[in-house]
């Protein structure tokens, strides 16, 4: 009894604050998963510690249905409309911000510090991913709407497919360098992540296309649109491949095939920011401050150079695509929060080259609490600039 009164006393008091925050972040410079995050941090475990062990103990099936709702709303964004307009800029920029990421960590870890080859490439593949969740809620909290806003929810859907391919081929190089065959495991461990996770999102998407909205015509009801979210994800999950992608391909099927649909499943935008604030409370509740300490040179080096790569990347990309200049501009910006796909790839890393699991680790898991929290700030500050530089150029044509 006592427990349950504990988790729902919690549980209330987080959705009261979701309200609270949505109202200070209009007000404040801070993103509303910025707030959520050091009030997380407040009460976690590192400060009050007031969090009920009945509570934090659920955050990982709380995490992997919130990404599976962001994962569905971001594969809805990729219609045939939308890339017809500007597959190009979405190619070229999500995959040269992953690429040029990659490329500028891992040199910049050579040539500065010196570090072993194996640990520069795999933290130059990790350092490529971003936080899909995170970038959403700041879209869907910005009052600044637009072409910049679309086409960063447009590449974020894509961008953590490119980072795992990238780690697929640097986890394979760095196998082969230390005078390893490269194991089944090493070489197609991603590979099936990946492919398993869009054969799971395209059997379950075209039935759901076509069987989803004909209680209500046109309009999908609640129970069927988390009834089927769900049910991608928990296939994926047993299967063992992305659920992230799974649910993300599994929303642009539908969104493209589903003609009698108005929206496919906007009843899941209702529910998602109360999931949204739960899972960034907790994120916040479990971080381990005590990691920042273990940073080191390392760690500076990383997020530095992270940070450039990804407006060097976007920016190059924008120049390929023939963007405009806010795209330019700002992309890079948008794309530094990072977050749950840069550790689950440490984790694998740490798997195989185990002799580096404790630099991997503590290097990653600090960076990415550095990157959850000031990565938003910066997504919020990019869409305000380019959505202002869109409107000037908007004014001087009229």
């Amino acid at each position: 009894m006592l427990a349950s009164a504990q988790f729902l006393l919690t549980l209330g008091s987080i959705l009261l604050l979701g309200l609270i925050t949505s109202e200070l972040g209009r007000r404040t410079f801070l993103p509303r998963v910025t707030l959520l995050l050091l009030f997380g941090v407040l009460i976690g475990q590192d400060v009050l510690d007031i969090i009920p062990t009945i509570f934090s103990d659920r955050f990982e099936i709380i995490a992997d249905m919130t990404l599976l709702m962001v994962g569905f709303l971001l594969g809805g964004k990729l219609t045939l409309k939308s890339l017809n307009h500007s597959a190009k800029k979405i190619f070229w920029i999500s995959i040269c911000a992953a690429l040029v990421t990659t490329v500028t960590v891992s040199l910049c870890l050579l040539l500065l510090l010196d570090v072993p080859l194996t640990i520069a490439i795999l933290l130059g593949c990790i350092a490529s991913a971003t936080a899909p969740t995170a970038i959403l809620d700041v879209v869907l909290e910005s009052e600044y709407k637009g072409p910049f806003s679309n086409l960063l929810l447009s590449i974020v859907a894509i961008d953590d497919a490119w980072a795992l391919i990238l780690f697929a081929v640097g986890l394979a190089v760095v196998t082969s360098i230390n005078g390893h065959a490269a194991s089944p495991s090493a070489l197609f461990i991603i590979a099936k992540d990946i492919g398993g996770a869009f054969l799971v999102g395209i059997i379950i998407g075209f039935p759901a296309a076509y069987l989803t909205g004909r209680l209500r015509p046109g309009q999908p009801i609640l129970t069927e649109a988390l009834g089927i979210v769900f049910l991608c994800g928990g296939i994926a999950l047993w299967l063992d491949v992305s659920f992230l992608i799974a649910a993300m391909t599994m929303g642009a099927i539908i969104a493209n095939f589903a003609r009698h649909h108005d929206y496919p499943f906007h009843e899941i935008e209702g529910i998602e920011w109360p999931f949204m604030v739960i899972f960034f409370v907790l994120a916040g509740a479990l971080i381990e401050f005590s990691s920042l300490r273990e940073i080191g040179l390392i760690g500076i080096v990383f997020i530095i150079s992270r940070a450039m790569g990804k407006y060097l990347g976007a920016f190059l990309g924008s120049q390929f695509a023939k963007a405009d200049k806010p795209t330019k501009q700002w992309m890079g910006l948008a794309l530094l929060p990072q977050a749950g796909v840069a550790i689950g790839m440490t984790l694998v890393a740490t798997k195989h080259f185990p002799e580096y699991s404790q630099v991997l680790l503590s290097v990653i898991i600090s960076t990415t609490v550095f990157f959850e929290i000031i990565g938003p700030v910066f997504t919020r500050l990019a869409l305000k600039k380019a959505a202002l530089s869109q409107q000037r150029t908007t004014d001087k044509l009229h």
